[in-house]
């Protein structure tokens, strides 16, 4: 099935999982199935609320042969800048939401001998869609959550029961993982997975390097947080617009509420399906797409979380 746009959808039921935590499940308006969705796939969910829209890029939890229904988990976070109160404070069963396909950046490699997954708090939500796919391939795998100690049960009865290759570490003062004793001795061909905050990822990559793993071995689901920043002005050179971004806005954010409807997909940082030619201006880069080489150019930004250094930005928009 290819999915041109996207899809109106149904709030099917929500479920809290924890004070932080709930799970939607979302059904086709038309009663249809959704299309398949590979391990790890993510979806951008449109929110619409009176006075702004949300678009927001959130891990499909669903086995990818589930195709009655599409869930997501979302943690409702303290500094908020809106999407997640939403979905906790405002959104109902009965709702309507649009989805877009299911796209996938962290998929599983398809010629490893073994996988370590390890998650960090609400990052265990790819591989939810992982387990079901490595158990149906037969695959040798085993997978670590580290979470608070307050929300072990909570990860533990999503993860339900896994016969040994499933455990979570629960930590009452939030003190660095062992990694060593996770990562080393591991025969080559083992392939090493995170998600999960920047920190926990960072200290996965640097002990596998460090353990002499090669660096294609070590995967990783790098969604940058949309932060905000200092105000500017963009200029877009074709329509000859200028368009003031707030400090709790992103660029995509201020060009899409000015009607603009540029390309975006994970709204993370992490694709490139935002990338636009920069013709002045010094952007502020904090993606994980361009490299060091493109960062120091400057020719190039992704909307979705890059802002400037200096007062304006001239995009080839």
């Amino acid at each position: 099935m290819i999915l041109d746009g996207t899809l109106s959808a149904r709030v099917a039921d929500i479920e809290t999982l924890s004070p932080t935590l709930k799970r939607f499940r979302f059904a086709r308006e038309d009663g249809g199935r959704f299309p398949v969705a590979p391990p790890g796939a993510h979806v951008q969910v449109t929110l619409r609320g009176p006075e702004r829209v949300w678009r927001n890029a959130y891990s499909l939890v669903t086995p990818p042969d589930q195709r009655d229904r599409y869930e997501i988990i979302v943690r409702r976070v303290a500094t908020s800048r809106g999407g997640s109160h939403f979905l906790h404070d405002v959104l109902k069963a009965g709702d309507t939401v649009e989805l877009s396909a299911p796209a996938s950046l962290f998929p599983i490699a398809s010629l490893a001998r073994r996988h370590i997954l390890i998650g960090g708090g609400i990052g265990l939500t790819p591989f939810l869609s992982y387990l079901p796919a490595l158990r149906a391939r037969g695959a040798a795998f085993e997978l670590h959550q580290f979470c608070a100690e307050d929300e072990a049960e909570t990860f533990r009865n999503l993860l339900g029961d896994h016969e040994g290759t499933v455990e979570v570490h629960g930590s009452k003062d939030r003190s660095p993982p062992d990694l060593d004793s996770v990562l080393a001795d591991r025969p080559l061909g083992t392939h090493v997975y995170a998600c999960g905050p920047e920190g926990l990822m960072d200290a996965v990559a640097e002990t596998a390097l460090r353990l002499g793993w090669p660096a294609c071995s070590i995967h990783r689901e790098s969604f940058a947080p949309a932060a905000g920043g200092k105000p500017f002005d963009v200029h877009l050179a074709k329509s000859r617009r200028t368009i003031r971004v707030s400090a709790a806005q992103t660029l995509l954010e201020a060009l899409e509420t000015a009607g603009v409807e540029p390309p975006s997909l994970c709204r993370g940082g992490a694709c490139g399906a935002c990338l636009m030619p920069v013709l002045d201006g010094e952007p502020e880069h904090r993606d994980h797409v361009l490299s060091q080489a493109e960062k120091a150019a400057g020719r190039m930004i992704a909307t979705c979380v890059s802002r400037a250094k200096s007062e304006s930005l001239v995009l080839d928009l």
